[in-house]
């Protein structure tokens, strides 16, 4: 059934979900018109919902074995060790001869292709995520990262874990965009096989999956689960998947950026393949576009109330744009840059994101120059210059420099990787 209103919260409902679930009531449905008008989306499927609520108390069950079987003490058969993670992280499988069990089940799997993967199309995506360049940077940190953080659970999970607050926030950042990054290079998703190396992708995607599964095994018997579902849960899950295909694409458009149907399917089925690698459910990966903004407006009405780690995060984000080091700046004149990206972010944020959403952050708002700009210059770059001789190669080749460009401001001479894992 379907229909175009919501219960209100507090509302006796059929199947237990965590009280959070469809909280945010008039607000969700507020914050969500733009996404139901750009992503034609007809009405409210109520089944697609009750799923979404149910997915909030489910997890990556494969992810969660492993990391059970590293926390495990004393010299139990079943315990995994660090090092016999980080072995099979390099080599596969075949480098860790005596792995345990669940460890041995976990490579098994990402190992294998699923029967649906198309490792040409990964690769076509691949190289359309590269030619968005900044533009891709620009929608996952202002529209997917920072928009993420209007609604409560997640937000409140990485204050709790100290990531992207305070002194670690610049640090954080640096590791997704990394990651990120790391998913455009050639045959960077390809796993671990007759002797190969994995790629870079490949293994920092499976390094975050293990992540995400050790601070759930961390946070299980102190999270208030009644209240906001598992720490790192399914819907969640499916929600940030969304933020980095669907809401990509969107965003990409609305910064000038034409995204062909070829392009689209490309990009879907490069983060259909990168949500398997991350223990997503099989019925939140879709190739399709448009379903995926239909399950995108589901789960961003099925969220609760911003809380006060929105704020806090927002802010940080704005406030780490200090922080930065600019390449090619003197250092007499890097405040200079930092004032302009801050300003610039500003004036993106006021547009993604709208007045309420600023007001709520306590952020202040801009006037959309930079999105007027931008317009502009890809107007010129995927119109214009991408259909003369070479243009595709020009602009993957730019992209990857921008990319660069960015993780040095960032890391800072530091080295390029994500989050230490810690047993």
């Amino acid at each position: 059934m379907s229909t175009d209103t919501a219960p209100v919260a507090g509302e006796s409902r059929e199947r237990p979900y965590p009280t959070r679930f469809r909280a945010g009531g008039e607000r969700n449905r507020r914050l969500g018109r733009p996404l139901k008008l750009a992503g034609r989306v007809r009405g409210v499927d109520e089944a697609l919902l009750d799923r979404i609520g149910r997915a909030m108390f489910e997890r990556d069950e494969l992810g969660a074995r492993l990391a059970d079987a590293i926390r495990l003490r004393g010299d139990t058969p079943e315990r995994v060790r660090m090092d016999q993670f980080r072995r099979a992280l390099e080599g596969g499988l075949a480098a860790v001869p005596d792995a345990p069990p669940a460890l041995r089940a976990f490579l098994e799997e990402l190992e294998t292709d699923p029967a649906w993967l198309d490792r040409d199309l990964v690769e076509e995506g691949a190289r359309v995520f590269r030619r968005l360049g900044q533009n891709a940077q620009d929608v996952l940190l202002q529209l997917s990262l920072v928009g993420g953080y209007r609604f409560g659970g997640p937000t409140d999970l990485l204050v709790a874990t100290g990531g992207l607050t305070g002194s670690q926030t610049l640090r954080r950042l640096a590791e997704t965009q990394k990651w990120g990054a790391s998913l455009t290079d050639p045959l960077s998703l390809l796993p671990p096989r007759d002797g190969r190396a994995p790629g870079e992708g490949w293994r920092l995607t499976v390094h975050v999956r293990l992540m995400h599964a050790l601070v759930n095994h961390s946070f299980e018997d102190t999270w208030d689960t009644p209240a906001w579902g598992l720490p790192i849960n399914q819907a969640d899950q499916a929600s940030t998947l969304g933020l980095f295909d669907g809401v990509l694409i969107i965003g990409s458009r609305a910064l000038g950026v034409p995204v062909s149907r070829s392009e689209s399917q490309a990009l879907m089925h490069l983060w259909k393949y990168v949500g398997w690698l991350m223990g997503v459910a099989p019925e939140f990966l879709v190739d399709d576009e448009w379903e995926r903004h239909r399950i995108d407006y589901h789960v961003l009405l099925a969220q609760g109330p911003i809380t006060e780690a929105g704020p806090q995060l927002a802010r940080a984000v704005v406030d780490a744009q200090a922080l930065r080091r600019y390449p090619g700046w003197p250092s007499a004149l890097q405040p200079l840059r930092a004032r302009y990206e801050r300003e610039r972010l500003l004036s993106m944020l006021t547009v993604f994101l709208g007045p309420e959403s600023m007001r709520e952050f306590g952020l202040p708002m801009r006037p959309p120059w930079a999105h007027g700009y931008l317009v502009g210059l890809n107007t010129l770059r995927y119109r214009v210059l991408k259909h003369l001789p070479g243009g595709r190669d020009r602009l993957a080749r730019w992209g990857a420099r921008r990319a660069q460009w960015l993780l040095d401001s960032y890391f800072q001479g530091d080295q390029e990787d994500v989050g230490e894992l810690r047993a």
